[in-house]
């Protein structure tokens, strides 16, 4: 379980409210509202649905991916390419590692939104390049 909701203010339910966060025990929990009735899901369901979604996404282009974090960070060696290969291959494994506060508000005034039904299942992830549905 994680102590973390990585995109705490990037989840919205299907009415398009902000899912809260909260905590159940230790676990971070994103709260959407069914009715009346609170449910809180695990942030760990949401979150892992959401990094394999974008692990799937560079693999279409992990060649250019890969490319351009090498190209950001100034490296070009067999080591490094070794090492960011492998971070994209076990980008589920980040679940519960805290996404920075800046970097979640930047990501939200370029449009990213995550949608999830109430049951946790993400229907939906709005890229700022446009929509994607998660069917397609």
């Amino acid at each position: 379980m994680a102590r973390t909701a990585m995109f705490a203010g990037l989840v919205f339910d299907q009415s398009g409210r902000v899912a809260e966060v909260t905590h159940v025990g230790e676990n971070a929990c994103y709260v959407v509202y069914e009715d009346d009735f609170k449910r809180h899901i695990d942030a760990e369901i949401v979150d892992r649905q959401v990094l394999r979604f974008m692990r799937q996404q560079v693999e279409g282009s992990r060649d250019l991916a890969v490319g351009a974090i090498l190209e950001m960070i100034g490296r070009d060696d067999l080591f490094t390419k070794a090492a960011v290969e492998s971070t994209i291959e076990h980008m589920e494994d980040a679940v519960g590692q805290p996404i920075p506060e800046e970097a979640r508000q930047w990501l939200g005034m370029l449009g990213f939104k995550i949608i999830i039904d109430e049951q946790g299942t993400v229907v939906d992830i709005q890229m700022p390049a446009g929509g994607v549905d998660e069917g397609e």
